[in-house]
């Protein structure tokens, strides 16, 4: 089992896996500052995605290197966004999305659909099923960090489904230990889509939750 799970890093470059294994780690760091609500998600977040920004190029799944420099930009976004406060209060607190947000987001997932396409066109990757897999998954994931740096609760469900679709992805490209960290990814989203929630319910202010 264990060879089956790991005999594809036997020809890659040492520093590579290094570099895989340091973004996993402060992967799931982030993930788990997302889920606490804690704004340590994105100091921790711009090094993972930096790193991965790095390999997912040279491994030529460019839709998940742009959305990994898209991350690493709208992480410093929302480590601003987050810390705004009106006094002692904060500016943005966890909430769910509105009726205009909902097209601005349908709005940039249609426009990184076409855009990661564009590329993969010009490039000429549209070579297996993985590119086409990766261009659906990349407008997915941009509509997540966009909800996640404005403080949406509707971000822990296009990670959930991101993070469900990455799992074979990266696992049938040889890459199994960032196949094992959407695993776990997963499994934290829900629990952090339920811990936002909680913390919607514990408002004064009654709200909708989908």
């Amino acid at each position: 089992m264990i060879e089956y799970l790991f005999s594809q890093y036997k020809d890659y470059p040492t520093y590579e896996i290094t570099l895989e294994l340091v973004a996993i780690i402060f992967g799931l760091w982030s993930v788990w500052c997302a889920k606490k609500d804690h704004i340590w998600v994105f100091p921790t977040g711009l090094v993972s995605t930096f790193i991965y920004a790095y390999l997912l190029w040279k491994w030529e799944l460019l839709g998940d290197s742009m959305i990994n420099g898209y991350y690493f930009i709208m992480s410093i976004y929302g480590w601003y966004h987050w810390t705004r406060k009106k006094g002692d209060v904060e500016e943005f607190p966890v909430s769910v999305t509105i009726n205009k947000e909902k097209i601005i987001a349908f709005i940039i997932f249609v426009l990184t659909l076409v855009f990661v396409i564009i590329v993969y066109l010009y490039f000429g990757k549209f070579t297996s099923w993985f590119s086409y897999v990766d261009t659906f998954l990349t407008a997915i994931f941009f509509v997540g960090m966009w909800l996640m740096a404005k403080r949406k609760i509707e971000n822990w469900i296009f990670w959930i489904v991101g993070d469900l679709i990455s799992i074979p992805l990266y696992f049938a490209k040889g890459y199994t230990f960032t196949s094992l960290q959407f695993l776990v990814f997963t499994i934290v989203a829900v629990y952090g889509y339920l811990e936002w929630k909680k913390i919607l319910q514990q408002k004064t202010v009654p709200q909708k939750i989908v």
